[in-house]
């Protein structure tokens, strides 16, 4: 059977493998400790929940316009230009059931067949498969371990040209919990000014930030850069909200007439009472994510700490999100070999580096969105482990 060229290059993401092995060793009876699912193990907070139930009893249950409620972007527009240090009207906002939404549709609205793409290598593995999917050719930049997992700014200026279409940031990035510094971020404006290229800034871990962070700086807030700028954020991570699908893109006006088009024809609209949850919790009490992160940088700390007690590990302290990225590379072993070995062996489940792109050789990708008690077990075996090798 074959199939376009736009999706005979798709693969499944790295983590639902590991997950459906995982799942399998459990039926079999086996404990098996999770470190591989990127999903906050909080529950979304009980007041968002009760608007959410609320809406579905006063039958809210309808289509909506395509790009949202009109009330709901206005909130969207207004918390999300506040946090940034920019103004944002409602007219720039598109609701989309996940924040893949913001990911997917402004590529396929910006990016020509042979147009290029930079994205971060290794990075979110839906970066090169939407660039595939528009015809684009990818142009990965490594991320350095040695400047937070940043991007390597050598390379950037050896790679963007007058071909780049379109540059792809994430901060706080996933797989490697990195931040993108202030200057770093300035750097990749003038060169996307230069070559007048598009930025997408994928901020979904935005506030998911420690060490007195409030939230990670977005390149939008550079003064000219929201005229260039698509941010794609959503309520997965920062509220827990993963099961109810809910994210929004914030592009200029014209782009995001198209990109209401593409929703228009496509997922049609957002379920109307996930959107009044939204605004609940945008409008409604933020201590709980305050005490999310402050849960998340207690357990990244404990992670981190007993990582580079193991002898050729190195772990990084990540400045973002909810995952620590590994050195491994001491022990000349594929990360592969060590992430199957570790879940048939030990029952510890992890992700390797590499499902992240070939930038992600060398490293594991562990998650900390989970109990203390669990951490600390997984690591327990994980010591074991490293030493018999």
């Amino acid at each position: 059977m074959k199939f376009s060229s736009r999706v005979s290059h798709l693969e499944a993401e790295g983590a639902y493998a590991v997950l459906a092995r995982a799942q399998e060793l459990e039926r079999q009876g086996r404990e098996i400790l999770h470190l591989e699912l990127g999903q906050p193990d909080f529950f979304t907070p009980e007041h968002i929940k009760e608007k959410g139930i609320q809406a579905i009893r006063e039958n809210r249950t309808r289509y909506t316009p395509p790009a949202g409620l009109y009330r709901f972007r206005e909130l969207i527009a207004e918390f999300a230009g506040r946090q940034r240090g920019v103004s944002i009207t409602p007219e720039m906002v598109v609701v989309g059931p996940g924040s893949k939404v913001g990911l997917f549709f402004p590529t396929l609205a910006l990016v020509e067949p042979g147009d290029e793409v930079i994205y971060p290598d290794p990075g979110f593995p839906t970066y090169s498969a939407m660039i595939g999917v528009a015809g684009g050719v990818g142009v990965p930049i490594p991320l350095e371990e040695e400047n937070q997992f940043s991007f390597d700014l050598d390379v950037f200026d050896r790679r963007i040209s007058d071909k780049t279409k379109l540059i792809i940031l994430n901060s706080p990035a996933n797989p490697t919990g990195g931040v993108i510094p202030l200057d770093d971020l300035k750097h990749i404006a003038e060169k996307a000014e230069k070559h007048n290229a598009w930025i997408l800034a994928d901020e979904i871990y935005t506030r998911l930030v420690y060490d007195g962070m409030d939230a990670a700086p977005s390149i939008a807030s550079l003064s000219g850069m929201l005229d260039r700028t698509v941010i794609a954020d959503g309520f997965s991570k920062t509220f827990s909200m993963t099961g109810w699908r809910l994210g929004y893109v914030i592009a200029p006006p014209k782009l995001a007439e198209r990109l209401e088009l593409l929703v228009t024809h496509s997922t049609g609209s957002t379920a109307e009472f996930t959107q009044y949850a939204g605004m609940e919790a945008l409008t409604g009490p933020q201590d709980f994510v305050q005490e999310m992160v402050t849960e998340y940088q207690k357990r990244r700390d404990r992670m981190v700490e007993l990582l580079n007690a193991i002898p050729g590990i190195h772990a990084q302290k990540p400045q973002g999100a909810f995952y620590v990225f590994p050195n491994i590379k001491s022990f000349g072993i594929s990360e592969r070999e060590i992430q199957l070995r570790l879940l048939e062996e030990e029952g510890v489940a992890v992700l390797a580096g590499t499902d992240f792109g070939p930038g992600g050789s060398g490293y594991l990708r562990l998650c900390y969105a989970t109990s203390m008690q669990v951490i600390e077990r997984a690591l327990e075996k994980m010591t074991r482990f490293f030493a018999r090798l």
